[in-house]
């Protein structure tokens, strides 16, 4: 047991405000639709193919245009995505509303990249999956530890003093508490990190090569990208294959031979961009494949459900309160573990860190 007290608390002083800022910022994720400042986020949403496809053609003509996010319940915006960050959010008529030259301009971008990659790109998501993971052993190592004082249990919001007696017991009677809730964040957002640990938490749902397989299905080579390809046919094919499933992100080819893709969500899919997914001829428009996400191998529906519960993109404010107590108890708890490991030690126990680290 003293062993596994000085793991963890190694763990916390290490990782501590790595778990706390990403505990903080994607708090603030979950309400993003709600503080972005720019006229038409709360307009009803018109998702009939006539509106849509009149939109794209507006929307694709633009300039440099990369692909679209198409508007939603929540979110009444299309957002249009150029090259190196650069994007603009548009009415459902097609009118830009406001553009931004990098991600920086924009406050929901750059948090959201933090968030999932620390401004580091993949060397970040990295460095993510490996704090999820310190994090996972973090509440399970806690909760070990937590039995042996467990009839001291007092449970307080904030430590009755900003002593070290009273921070440690504080971080540990909370962190019994809402350890489970910290579990589903850091579990589900590790899962987005890393494939293998994603594989093994969905394995009961089937085996891991069909999962594997389904999350990775093959590339589909066509033509050139056409001079002026046709969205309205393409739309119009996606309706009729996917009559009830919503037009969510289209997407034009990242090199030459790549198809144009399109993503649909279906009623039943929790994923809010959904996994339904066409892939169309580039230069024909021709359909060369099609994906159902509700025909998926389970372990692979399993997986798609991660995001949804992680971002609270399902369950409405009750579950969305829920990931706030979560996050809000991780941006606490990682802090003052930092805070205390580092600023608050006992004399005895920071001189050997001192000798370490000035011998380094």
């Amino acid at each position: 047991m003293k062993l596994l007290d000085t793991l963890h608390r190694w763990t916390g002083g290490l990782i501590g405000l790595v778990l706390a800022l990403l505990g903080l910022s994607g708090t603030i994720l979950l309400y993003e639709h709600l503080w972005i400042g720019v006229p038409g986020t709360s307009d009803p949403l018109r998702g009939d193919l006539a509106t849509v496809a009149a939109t794209t053609e507006r929307l694709m003509a633009t300039p440099g245009a990369q692909g679209i996010i198409y508007a939603d319940e929540r979110f009444g915006l299309h957002q249009l995505r150029f090259a190196e960050g650069a994007g603009a959010y548009a009415s459902q008529s097609g009118e830009i509303v406001t553009r931004w030259a990098s991600q920086w301009e924009r406050p929901e971008l750059w948090i959201f990249d933090f968030h999932h990659h620390l401004f580091a790109g993949d060397s970040g998501e990295w460095a993510i999956g490996i704090a999820g993971l310190s994090g996972l052993f973090f509440v399970v190592s806690g909760a070990i530890l937590w039995w042996r004082t467990r009839k001291t249990f007092q449970l307080r919001l904030w430590p009755k003093r900003m002593s070290r007696p009273a921070i440690v017991m504080h971080h540990r009677d909370l962190g019994i508490v809402v350890a489970p809730l910290l579990l589903i964040s850091i579990v589900t957002g590790t899962m987005m990190i890393f494939r293998p640990f994603a594989l093994a938490v969905v394995a009961p749902f089937g085996p891991v090569a069909e999962t594997a397989k389904a999350l990775d299905p093959p590339k589909y080579k066509g033509g050139p990208l056409a001079e002026k390809p046709d969205y309205t046919a393409m739309l119009t094919e996606a309706r009729r294959r996917f009559p009830d499933a919503e037009f969510r992100i289209l997407s034009l080819p990242r090199k030459p031979g790549d198809p144009i893709s399109l993503r649909m969500k279906q009623p039943a899919e929790w994923l809010p961009n959904g996994r339904t997914t066409l892939a169309f001829d580039a230069a024909t428009g021709e359909v060369l494949a099609t994906r159902d996400a509700l025909t998926l191998a389970p372990g692979a529906q399993a997986f798609n459900m991660a995001f949804p519960i992680h971002a609270s993109k399902v369950g409405g404010w009750a579950w969305r309160s829920v990931l706030t107590v979560s996050g809000l108890s991780l941006t606490l708890l990682g802090s003052l573990a930092v805070w205390t490991f580092w600023f608050r030690r006992p004399k005895a126990a920071r001189r050997p860190v001192k000798a370490a680290l000035a011998s380094a």
